[in-house]
């Protein structure tokens, strides 16, 4: 019997390391001075308020991940309503893609080589400052520019900094030809001067996407 039981309580241990390890942990704090409604997808979504954290658990192997902010929203009990910036059809709980304008982390987990895939996008605009840092030793990102004071006037919306694609819909904007008919423009480059780090229009340099050996946690700050 004393066999059988150290047999279970081993396997017990096993079977709980190896979840622990197809799944990645996103810690999201905002350390902003107003409230901010975290969204994530896959995760859904969660009112912080100054100093609060949420923690989401992503499956290993996940592509397309995002998480944004999003701000001055209201909800009612059943968790629908809206947002200024960021909203994602109306529910707190996203289950899509939110409005532009939205800064964004976006993540693949545990790709090519076992490494995962982060960076920061103003693609879609730009409504909260933010940083990523992975847990293991890799690179921080970072986006916490007055972007949203200094944004040109054509992008301005109240709350954010919104996207020229967004705005005018043209192909020059968009990228909607692929890379051989997409470049930076004059806002891209506001955009990348501010944030060198982070992604400012579709097809922009690569140097932007970072890598971190599968297996690292991840933090999230919004205003950094």
């Amino acid at each position: 019997m004393a066999v059988t039981k150290s047999l279970s309580i081993f396997l017990f241990i096993a079977i709980s390391c190896v979840a622990v390890a197809q799944a990645a942990n996103f810690n999201i704090t905002n350390n902003c001075t107003y409230t901010v409604w975290a969204a994530a997808v896959p995760g859904g979504g969660s009112r912080l308020n100054p100093g609060e954290s949420w923690n989401i658990s992503v499956t290993n192997g996940t592509t397309g991940g995002r998480i944004w902010g999003r701000t001055n929203c209201t909800f009612d009990n059943a968790g629908r309503g809206k947002c200024l910036t960021g909203d994602c059809d109306g529910v707190l709980e996203c289950n899509k893609t939110g409005t532009p304008p939205n800064t964004l982390v976006e993540f693949a987990l545990n790709q090519y080589n076992n490494l995962d895939f982060y960076d920061i996008s103003l693609v879609d605009g730009f409504n909260i400052p933010l940083q990523v840092s992975p847990t293991y030793n890799c690179s921080s990102v970072k986006c916490a520019a007055d972007i949203i004071g200094e944004c040109p006037t054509q992008l301005q919306v109240p709350g954010g900094c919104n996207n020229p694609c967004t705005v005018f819909n043209t192909t020059q904007y968009c990228c909607s030809t692929g890379a051989a008919g997409c470049g930076p423009t004059d806002y891209s480059k506001f955009f990348k001067e501010r944030c060198p780090d982070a992604f400012s229009y579709p097809m922009d340099d690569a140097s932007s996407m970072f890598t971190c050996m599968g297996g690292s946690d991840y933090r999230l700050v919004f205003c950094p």
